[in-house]
């Protein structure tokens, strides 16, 4: 599998520009948030979400002033909703660093990311990319949609395939599909194109998901430690389908294991193990790859460039991905 570098190796030259615009649409005059907002960039990640808006505005007309400030919007929004989200989870560390609320508190990084939110609606509205605008803020508002939907459902644990993929559209795909759309909305793309490069990344969005997800049953060592989805009562695919196919009354006792021992290693082994023996990972992995093909051939409609072939690669990255 091609590492990340490879595959961005053909906007190199544009990430490096895009990352010193991306630090300064942070500034503040207050040396507080200038410190928190330092820190949020000194650990960032691996720039996947930056590479879809810039090789889908590449494959579109061309990256231009306002990709950047695309590319930007999108990273400003969502490093708001990770900041809120630590908070709203009482997580003390994000990617092997600490969190903002874990070193600066819960007031600080509430309003550190609210200033966030601002900085990216101000940008957009400064420069009067109201399109992109559009895009990013339909996507945040399905983000926290998503986020409600799986803790109301996760009360009862009563989630389906059609509930578990409407969660993970809002809370995952609408991100991506919106860096695809705004990629190529800021390029000048008619409507038309936007609208078929936001369901490739949708697709993409949910094929990356479901990786997540298997992740969770899997014995690789990967970034997020085994069972912490059962431990924190989210039904996954992999789940959804095994108790699908179980008898009633094992339905029952791997359900108030999730919901009642999921503190206690053993039980979550438990289920995991269930997870592996019904056929949940061998399903999620054939959906996984259902979605990626219908992105494929949702991609394919666009012209053969460089940029198309970078977008096939980075699909295939986060579903190959080994964590």
């Amino acid at each position: 599998m091609l590492d990340l570098n490879t595959i961005k190796h053909p906007i190199s030259a544009e990430l490096d520009v895009f990352e010193e615009k991306f630090k300064d649409s942070m500034k503040s005059s207050v040396p507080l948030l200038d410190r928190v907002t330092h820190y949020i960039v000194k650990r960032k990640g691996k720039q996947i979400r930056p590479m879809f808006v810039f090789f889908a505005a590449s494959l579109c007309g061309g990256i231009r002033e306002a990709t950047h400030r695309g590319a930007a919007l999108v990273e400003l929004l969502h490093t708001a909703t990770l900041v809120h989200d630590d908070v709203v989870d009482n997580a003390y560390e994000r990617r092997g660093f600490f969190s903002v609320n874990a070193l600066w508190k819960n007031k600080i990084a509430v309003l550190v990311g609210d200033f966030l939110l601002a900085k990216g609606l101000l940008l957009s509205i400064n420069n009067d990319d109201f399109q992109l605008l559009k895009i990013v803020s339909e996507a945040v508002q399905q983000m926290s949609e998503g986020e409600l939907l799986q803790m109301e459902k996760a009360r009862k644990l009563d989630i389906d395939e059609k509930v578990y993929y409407e969660v993970i559209r809002q809370k995952t795909a609408s991100l991506i599909a919106s860096c695809c759309a705004c990629g190529a909305a800021s390029a000048g793309a008619d409507k038309e194109a936007v609208e078929r490069m936001r369901m490739f990344g949708e697709k993409t969005g949910i094929a990356f998901q479901i990786k997540d997800d298997l992740f969770d049953f899997g014995t690789d060592d990967v970034g997020k430690p085994l069972g912490i989805d059962i431990k924190e009562k989210k039904i996954t695919l992999p789940l959804i389908y095994s108790l699908s196919k179980a008898s009633r009354a094992e339905k029952h006792r791997i359900i108030n294991l999730v919901k009642n021992h999921n503190e206690e290693m053993d039980k979550v082994a438990e289920v995991i193990h269930f997870v592996r023996n019904s056929g949940g990972m061998a399903y999620a992995e054939m959906q996984m790859h259902r979605y990626q093909e219908e992105a494929f051939e949702i991609l394919n409609t666009f012209p053969e460039h460089e940029s198309r072939t970078g977008l096939e690669q980075l699909v295939r990255f986060t579903t190959e991905r080994k964590k």
